[in-house]
């Protein structure tokens, strides 16, 4: 019996002694046979979510053989605008398979200064082209310096400015041709892995554009927005499940810098289904598009987001005043003041609208008598949500004219005024308006006396309404009293 035992456990350690030297043979020849290198022919999916803060959220997955044990892969095709510290790698077969040990991320590019930098006391070869004989002649030289111009040794003799081609032998090992991402990992699976490695990067972005078309009476409207996505990542993203942000997303302050409109786009087709669909996330708004895109490295590509018809409009001639003119008698009030010219739009869904709008620019068109479109202005827009208001100034009216004067000053008290105004509104156009006059009133007050009705909007604003016929001035009269 003791004699089995013994054999049973002689046999056992020499087992293990086997699986044992076996491993560390497969470990020592996977340590020999060099990394492995994954590019774009391996994925097989990426998808691409850009914010609207210079900031783009990259998920690459990608099918890779290992090798069994520890060994290095080099992952490259990635963004020269990567954020290293936000690198995830993860096996989408079994997470349990994979295990990460060490993370490098080699972005020392190769270019004609760096290589020429790294060759600075080998030897080189210069060709030199005789333009007589239409041959080449090879001299070897020492590269002494590369400061500012390089510098050559070739024999005994020191030159620079040498008009011959530079060849070097080799690239050295610390240059690489692309970012890379490096690393050190453990795989326990003997067949392939499938990868996703996510990392944010910085160099694409997202913006938003809206082109509103009036109606002949500026009461209606046709809208269509459109996203701009502009790359500069330093990468090609193809067919890529994109995904846009749209709010106000916070970002840490980065302690280290890895990297140092048509005029005219058509009629609105109303029956067009939307490319992207348009859900909550978090406290913003996430747009998905309906399809997979390709964004290339040094794009700009525009997709329409929205389109709607016959949106109602409201436009408003607006006449505002200044906090200032209250405050003495000796106040500078404006003569002859502008009047501005705005259209509201309601983004609601019984006005064909209703989806959270993002931040962006609205330009807006008109057709003129022969039937062209010309532009009559621009404004921004912030994240508009759905029931919220959209309020566009245009511009100043050319045919309506304000001026305004103060026509009395009393001091009732130390802090107690009264004053009195005259606002004249003139109209040149060929109907009559509507003018929007706005009072901002300081302090505590009281309207003793108006030509107008007002309406005190908030605690310091008075507005009156002033309906100016064609062709005629109206004068708008008021005394107040103030106490601040």
């Amino acid at each position: 019996m003791k004699r089995r035992f013994l054999f049973i456990l002689l046999a056992m350690a020499t087992v293990w002694g086997m699986t044992c030297t076996a491993a560390s043979a497969r470990a020592a020849q996977s340590a020999k046979a060099g990394p492995i290198t994954s590019g774009a022919k391996d994925q097989k999916s990426i998808a691409l979510t850009i914010y609207n803060v210079d900031l783009g959220l990259v998920k690459d997955r990608r099918r890779i053989t290992l090798r069994q044990g520890t060994g290095e892969l080099r992952f490259t095709d990635v963004a020269t605008g990567i954020i290293p510290t936000s690198v995830h790698i993860k096996s989408m077969r079994d997470s349990r398979s994979l295990q990460i040990l060490e993370q490098n991320y080699e972005y020392d590019l190769l270019n004609p200064q760096k290589l020429l930098d790294k060759y600075v006391g080998k030897q080189v070869k210069l060709y030199t082209k005789n333009p007589y004989r239409n041959k080449e002649k090879i001299v070897t030289a020492t590269l002494l310096s590369n400061n500012g111009s390089p510098i050559y040794k070739i024999g005994n003799e020191i030159t620079f400015g040498h008009p011959g081609r530079v060849i070097f032998p080799g690239v050295p090992d610390n240059l690489i041709s692309k970012p890379t991402l490096v690393w050190l990992l453990t795989n326990r699976l003997s067949t392939y892995q499938e990868i996703e490695a996510s990392y944010l990067t910085s160099g694409i972005t997202w913006q938003s554009d809206y082109v509103v078309t009036l109606n002949d009476r500026d009461d209606g409207a046709d809208l269509s927005g459109w996203v701009t996505i502009d790359n500069k990542s330093g990468a090609t993203y193809n067919n890529a499940r994109l995904k846009l942000v749209a709010g106000d997303v916070n970002r840490g302050e980065e302690k280290f810098n890895f990297r140092k409109q048509l005029m005219d786009r058509g009629a609105v087709a109303k029956e067009a289904a939307p490319q992207f669909k348009e859900q909550d996330f978090f406290e913003y708004h996430i747009y998905t598009l309906q399809r997979q895109a390709t964004v290339k490295n040094n794009q700009t590509k525009q997709i329409q987001l929205v389109q709607a018809g016959d949106i109602p409009v409201r436009k408003e001639f607006i006449y505002q005043g200044a906090p200032h003119y209250y405050y003495s008698r000796y106040g500078v009030i404006a003569q002859n003041q502008k009047v501005g010219v705005f259209v509201e739009i309601q983004n609601k869904k019984n006005n064909n609208l209703g989806m959270p709008l993002p931040k962006g620019t609205v330009r807006v068109y008109k057709h003129d008598k022969d039937g062209s479109l010309q532009f009559v202005g621009e404004d921004s827009i912030d994240h508009t949500p759905k029931d919220e208001k959209i309020r566009l100034k245009l511009g100043e009216a050319f045919d309506i004219v304000g001026g305004r004067k103060m026509t009395n000053w009393k001091v009732l008290r130390s802090n107690r005024y009264e004053a009195s105004y005259e606002i004249s509104l003139r109209n040149h156009k060929k109907e009559e308006v509507v003018v929007k006059v706005v009072e901002p009133i300081p302090g505590d007050w009281k309207m003793l006396s108006a030509s107008h009705k007002h309406k005190k909007t908030n605690a310091s604003i008075a507005e009156f309404l002033v309906s100016v016929p064609k062709d005629k001035e109206v004068k708008l009269t008021y005394r107040v009293r103030m106490k601040f």
